[in-house]
């Protein structure tokens, strides 16, 4: 679960890691007066996604009216096609270096590792591997003095810096032990004349550890459409392309979204139906394929326990209910085969016997 940034900080302040003063504000008028508390100011956008900053949601302001112009333009923005509905109106800070701090978990060793380099920013992506030092780090021993301290002398920081990094180290490390977190992330570390500030904040919670942690808010970035998916407990994600596509398993799923791809065309959403499913459960997906607005559907199924003539039976049910006029590839395999060929062949609909046939032809017919 990801945190918004205001969120974060205030994680941040609880675990006594600086950050500039701020406040949350959903409109204009209380932009202006948040601004009006701090001079300068920086208003920036409240949504679950990087890159902020070259999307133009973050505005930098001088004067109340300037802060109430810039939030009413950022609370129409959508970034990366997630709309703003909340700002963080922030003091601004004079800052004399940019570092990047963060702890997540390496998938390959299984453990925490920490994340130093002393070119943070916007371009962090960009820095050199050897600029971005990576110190796994022992769950049993922590990071220990000795080893924050071996890590600011491959850095080159010493004196007074040094002093605040192995404040700092351990109470970010803290957050994440005892938050459950999968990722605490500073970028980027403000050094500042009063110190290190956390000028940002990025921290993303274990989803299946928030029963510990009932004072935490519950955030989705799910759509609609997939909350509806999840109430009928289909596994289910928006893509935004043009084929709207519907498999029994999340391999055979995954695999024909590949293909999709591979042959010039762009999947709407995944969508598995899972095995076994009746007419009702079935209808249910096949609505949800329709709610993306594609230009065609690719139906790939592959029956085991799913029977194929349950699929077409329900095809045939949710086009006569909706009158559903979209062109159709259908991939049919398996389980009374035959008996669902039958039925999409009384709506004029052949189906294929090999997945890369049913591809090609949904990447033809979803064709402008």
């Amino acid at each position: 679960m990801k945190l918004y940034e205001y969120l974060g900080k205030q994680l941040f302040a609880r675990y006594g890691i600086a950050i500039p003063k701020g406040q949350m504000v959903e409109t204009p008028g209380e932009a202006a007066e948040a601004a009006a508390e701090y001079g300068e100011a920086v208003v920036k956008s409240q949504v679950l996604t990087g890159k902020r900053g070259k999307a133009g949601g973050i505005a930098f302001v001088s004067s109340p009216d300037q802060a109430r112009q810039e939030a009413a333009r950022l609370l129409a923005m959508e970034i990366q096609g997630l709309p703003v509905e909340k700002l963080l109106v922030e003091e601004k800070i004079s800052i004399d270096q940019e570092l990047y701090l963060a702890i997540t978990v390496d998938g390959a060793s299984r453990s925490p590792i920490l994340l130093v380099s002393l070119d943070g920013g916007m371009e962090v992506e960009e820095v050199p591997a050897e600029r971005m030092l990576r110190w796994p780090v022992n769950v049993n021993l922590g990071l220990q003095p000795y080893a924050i301290r071996e890590i600011c002398r491959r850095l080159g920081i010493g004196g007074g810096l040094q002093k605040q990094m192995l404040e700092l180290v351990p109470r970010l490390y803290r957050l994440f032990r005892e938050l459950d977190a999968e990722l605490v992330e500073i970028n980027p570390l403000a050094l500042c004349g009063s110190g290190l500030i956390a000028a940002d904040a990025k921290v993303t919670i274990d989803e299946d550890a928030l029963y510990r942690h009932k004072e935490l808010p519950r955030i989705t970035e799910k759509t609609a459409l997939e909350l509806r998916a999840e109430e009928l407990g289909l596994a289910f994600v928006e893509l935004g392309g043009e084929i709207a596509v519907m498999a029994n398993g999340a391999g055979i799923t995954m695999a024909t979204l590949d293909m999709v791809q591979h042959y010039g065309g762009t999947p709407a959403n995944f969508l598995d139906m899972g095995g076994g499913a009746d007419l009702e459960r079935t209808a249910n997906a096949l609505e949800l394929l329709l709610a993306t607005n594609p230009r065609a559907i690719l139906i790939n199924i592959f029956g085991g326990i799913t029977r194929c003539d349950v699929v077409a039976e329900a095809f045939a049910q949710v086009k006569e209910s909706r009158g559903v006029d979209l062109p159709v590839s259908f991939r049919l395999v398996g389980t009374n085969e035959e008996e669902g060929r039958a039925v999409l062949e009384r709506m004029g609909i052949s189906a294929f016997h090999s997945t890369e046939e049913a591809v090609r032809h949904a990447v033809e017919i979803s064709l402008p």
